[in-house]
């Protein structure tokens, strides 16, 4: 019989070790690390999924803006990336794979990083994403594992594009009313990730499919921290807790909280909109800062002059390793 989840069988594989190998899957960072030099670590990641707007183009922006994004929660710059794709040739016209991976190229010119080359499979669905290396000086490592008693917690970006992609396949809203998830889906994460480096934080993840909790939940089990959540300051985009509570909920957010389900301690009685709300998957979501409160306020006069929108969502406890109070 074999493994009952992926952590199951991702627990019967053979591990890696190394001198140099400064951050690995142990710890469920965004991407790994390795030291080159005293001076210079490369940063490594791959991310793909399958469309989640019907704009090829759009998705292509998306994908690799979400896989850009691992790069800049460890601290590091993108230097290099490589297209992964796969696509029914015989049924989809090239031009639609012509326009992912325009969208592609345009966000890693954006960030300043080339395009080195990339495979491409023929399947029945199209997919797309990159494999992204950057670098890191290796004592300016960010990893989601330096979370302190204290800290406050930041987020880049508001919540929702789940629910909002939801709703819009389901037809319960318009293609513009989808706009302003598109927007903060195809958004770098470069200047948050800049100012992060420059004005120093301890712990730093970016917000993707296991949802907000999901992320926060794995930043604290690492920094062997607690952390209370000011659930009416989580930002959400225009709409989500509406759709939320007529149903936009997809499978993935409903796994996330049954998952989390132990972890969380509502000081209220449990909103199931706003669990689900805090679980959706987010694709290309904001980064989620824990920062010292000597430079809290440094941190956020750096965002705002960079028009980086960002909210004070919570705070670090020392509390049990992992456990969520809902406030």
């Amino acid at each position: 019989m074999g493994p009952g989840t992926l952590s199951d069988l991702l627990a019967t594989l053979p591990s890696f070790s190394h001198p140099d190998l400064l951050v690995s899957s142990a710890t469920f960072d965004d991407a790994g690390v390795f030291r080159l030099t005293p001076e210079i670590a490369l940063v490594q990641t791959v991310d793909f999924f399958t469309p989640m707007v019907d704009d090829p183009y759009l998705f292509g922006q998306i994908a690799a803006a979400n896989a850009l994004s691992d790069v800049y929660a460890m601290g590091g710059k993108p230097l290099t990336a490589m297209n992964i794709a796969a696509f029914p040739v015989g049924s989809l016209d090239l031009g639609i794979l012509r326009d992912i991976l325009a969208g592609g190229a345009d966000k890693i010119l954006e960030a300043g990083a080339l395009l080195v080359g990339g495979h491409t499979v023929e399947d029945k669905e199209p997919k797309y994403g990159l494999a992204v290396t950057g670098t890191v000086h290796p004592d300016r490592v960010v990893k989601n594992g330096g979370a302190r008693p204290g800290d406050r917690l930041i987020l880049t970006k508001p919540l929702g594009v789940g629910i909002i992609t939801t709703a819009l396949k389901g037809e319960l809203i318009r293609e513009d009313q989808a706009f302003s998830a598109y927007q903060s889906m195809a958004a770098l994460n470069d200047k948050a990730a800049e100012i992060m480096q420059e004005v120093g934080v301890n712990a730093a993840t970016d917000i993707t499919g296991f949802g907000f909790l999901g992320h926060l939940s794995e930043m604290c089990a690492a920094s062997k921290a607690g952390v209370e959540v000011f659930v009416k300051e989580v930002p959400l985009l225009e709409g989500v807790a509406h759709l939320a509570a007529i149903g936009a909920v997809p499978g993935g957010a409903k796994r996330n909280a049954r998952h989390l389900e132990p972890r969380l301690k509502w000081a209220l009685p449990v909103d199931e909109v706003m669990r689900d709300i805090l679980c959706d998957p987010q694709t290309s979501g904001g980064l989620l800062l824990a920062v010292g409160p000597d430079r809290q306020q440094e941190l956020a006069r750096r965002l705002n002059e960079a028009g980086v929108s960002w909210w004070l969502v919570g705070h670090v406890t020392d509390d049990e390793p992992g456990a969520i109070k809902l406030l």
